[in-house]
């Protein structure tokens, strides 16, 4: 499998429950009609635990995780090349705009190692 992170902030305002429900009502639904050739799409929620010697908790610089997980080799690289060099559709833009601080996303691939 081949897979693209994309790291995620919400908006200023906006808390954590919103912005769950959000995703997961509204903007999933939309990614996945521009997510050809995507064979799992997942998101992780970051939840941050107190620091074990202070006690603080602090504001997580990004509040989700998404995972597009690919099988196909070409449509993965394909999909890289897209989202490295080209503005996303401007339906996508749009959603994003009322959950999301686009400023602060960010996109990587992964190479994973098991022991």
């Amino acid at each position: 499998m081949y897979k693209i992170l994309i790291f995620l902030k919400r908006k200023p305002g906006t808390n954590v429950a919103e912005f769950r429900n959000y995703y997961e009502t509204t903007h999933a639904k939309l990614a996945l009609q521009y997510s050809q050739g995507v064979d799992r799409y997942l998101r992780r929620y970051i939840d941050v635990l107190p620091n074990a010697e202070t006690g603080a908790v602090t504001e997580p610089e990004f509040d989700v995780i998404t995972e597009l997980w690919f099988k196909d080799e070409t449509i993965y690289h394909n999909t890289v090349q897209y989202l490295s060099s080209h503005t996303m559709p401007q339906a996508i833009i749009d959603d994003e705009e009322r959950f999301l601080d686009r400023g602060k996303s960010k996109i990587a691939t992964v190479e994973e190692v098991e022991y």
